[in-house]
């Protein structure tokens, strides 16, 4: 094949290749949904999501030697505060002081991992949220940082001041995974694949199935077509009408 030659696809004719193989694209589908499903429920763990709420007063304080003005109404300064507040969060001493206080058998980093911490709609309130596969110790984390961290920041941000808004319960639901939605992106993970394979197998069959292929393809008339003496349909009709030209010649 050419580099200039054109490889036409009849989108008809893959549609009807879909449609016969229907049923086998159903069965993927679902097998793959299923395993998906089973995966999840088996093999992934539950994790457990604790959240609490600090605010953030933003009155005149000072970061070292830069003094900085904030108001209310400049919430573009309030965000940057925060996320100031964010930084000695996830810093080696802070999270080493929550492992020491709760006893959790957590390296600093491997906590700082569970931990995160972001704004709440660019306001100076920000939410931390502690991801635990024990919602009591999701609860715990949650609620010893928002103790300890007031008092670090207060140690560097001259001024400053943080508030706890409201303390982390312990969460009912799980967090992940979606056993939903593992089995939705299995099911369409199926249905993919398997409506992709069925076009490939169709591109790549250069039969000849019938007599209208001919015509509808390269417009070459059917002169004769010869019997599949192997199947019984053809054979039993083939016979049948070899009996039939016989008695006529009697």
């Amino acid at each position: 094949m050419t580099s200039n030659e054109e490889v036409e696809i009849d989108l008809l004719q893959m549609a009807q290749a879909l449609w016969r193989r229907a049923w086998a694209i159903v069965l993927a589908s679902v097998v793959c949904a299923g395993c998906a499903l089973g995966f999840t429920a088996i093999f992934k763990t539950p994790l457990y999501e604790a959240e609490a709420l600090m605010y953030v007063n933003s009155n005149d304080i000072s970061v070292g030697s830069t003094k900085l003005s904030i108001s209310a109404a400049e919430l573009s300064a309030a965000q940057s505060l925060v996320e100031t507040y964010i930084v000695i969060l996830n810093t080696r001493t802070t999270l080493n002081d929550v492992v020491e206080k709760t006893g959790v058998a957590y390296t600093y980093e491997q906590l700082r991992e569970m931990i995160s911490a972001e704004s709440v709609n660019g306001t100076e309130i920000f939410s931390i949220t502690v991801t635990s596969p024990d919602p009591k110790e999701a609860e715990l984390l949650a609620n010893t940082i928002a103790q300890v961290l007031p008092e670090k920041i207060a140690s560097i941000v001259e001024g400053s001041s943080a508030r706890i808004v409201d303390y982390a319960v312990e969460p009912v639901k799980k967090a992940s995974p979606s056993l939903t939605k593992s089995t939705l992106i299995g099911f369409m993970l199926g249905f993919v694949v398997s409506c992709g394979l069925v076009v490939v197998l169709e591109l790549m069959d250069d039969l000849i199935h019938d007599s209208d292929y001919l015509v509808q393809t390269y417009e070459i008339p059917v002169l004769a077509v010869i019997p599949d003496l192997l199947s019984n349909h053809s054979s039993n009709e083939y016979y049948r009408s070899a009996e039939q030209r016989a008695k006529k010649v009697r």
